[in-house]
């Protein structure tokens, strides 16, 4: 079902796509380096970037508690099937996508046991699927080598990558507004001033949201503040916050399922001998 953070890593990977358009290994549309993740970021890491000329760009809900908006009958709604050609081969530890994208799609990696998934948005292209997942496998601690439209995890001992479409019916429990804000740090006012209108236009360029679950969240435009001072004088911050109303869901059948574990028991007979 979807969740929080299922919001958030969907409005981070749509904010990646329009920094990266051609995927991380391709230089920004800034034509400088932009971290971008869920979270908030860490004080140390921010000031060295910030200093080496980086941008940061995090996805986190803000203090504002969510706002129950259940309104809909508790019935089974059926999943329209994703259109997209999105493939993926595998070659030992490396992954190489290709074909188009649609919301629907499903696309994750397998490390040691260790699942990442993304849900692929409207505006995707191999590269960008590829750029996502690299970033995923990157938060959860992995050395990630990532070129164009493929993927590689040097240290892995199993890797597997799949794309899957979703199927399957939903129904919906419970519906919420939650405000998720979308934070600039910038080394110079002048980037901040470039960065904040890619990422509102992105943002805001569709009315719904596909999350990982098969629902959608609709994103509407809530609030936006900046700030030119604060502890660090090299710090030039926006922020861009948006109210996204989600559903909270039963599944009848997951959308698709990316990895599963299977448990074989075989029942074995013991032969021995009769005595009368």
């Amino acid at each position: 079902m979807a969740d929080l953070a299922d919001v958030e890593a969907a409005l981070a990977g749509i904010a990646a796509n329009a920094v990266y358009p051609s995927g991380t290994a391709a230089p920004s549309v800034l034509g400088v380096d932009c971290k971008i993740y869920r979270g908030w970021p860490l004080s140390p890491v921010l000031d060295a970037d910030l200093a080496q000329g980086m941008a940061h760009v995090s996805v986190s809900a803000t203090e504002t508690p969510a706002k129950i908006t259940t309104r809909y009958p508790r019935i089974w709604q059926a999943l329209s099937p994703a259109s997209g050609s999105l493939a993926v081969s595998v070659s030992g530890v490396s992954a190489s996508f290709s074909g188009s994208c649609s919301t629907g799609l499903l696309a994750g990696v397998l490390v040691d046991g260790q699942s990442y998934a993304y849900a692929v948005q409207a505006n995707d292209n191999a590269q960008t699927v590829a750029s996502n997942l690299a970033a995923l496998l990157r938060q959860g601690g992995w050395i990630v080598n990532y070129a164009g439209s493929m993927i590689s995890v040097p240290q892995a001992a199993r890797f597997v990558a799949r794309v899957v479409a979703g199927a399957g019916a939903l129904q919906e429990i419970r519906r919420q507004i939650q405000e998720i804000r979308v934070a600039m740090w910038c080394p110079s006012p002048a980037l901040r001033d470039a960065l904040a209108p890619v990422l509102d236009a992105a943002l805001m360029a569709d009315e719904f949201v596909a999350l990982a679950d098969g629902s959608s969240a609709r994103i509407k435009f809530a609030n936006t503040l900046s700030s030119d001072n604060g502890g660090n004088a090299a710090l030039y911050r926006r922020d861009l916050v948006y109210a996204l109303e989600y559903p909270t869901t039963l599944a009848q059948q997951d959308p698709a399922m990316l990895f599963g574990t299977m448990a074989a028991t075989v029942n074995t007979v013991v032969l021995g001998t009769y005595q009368s």
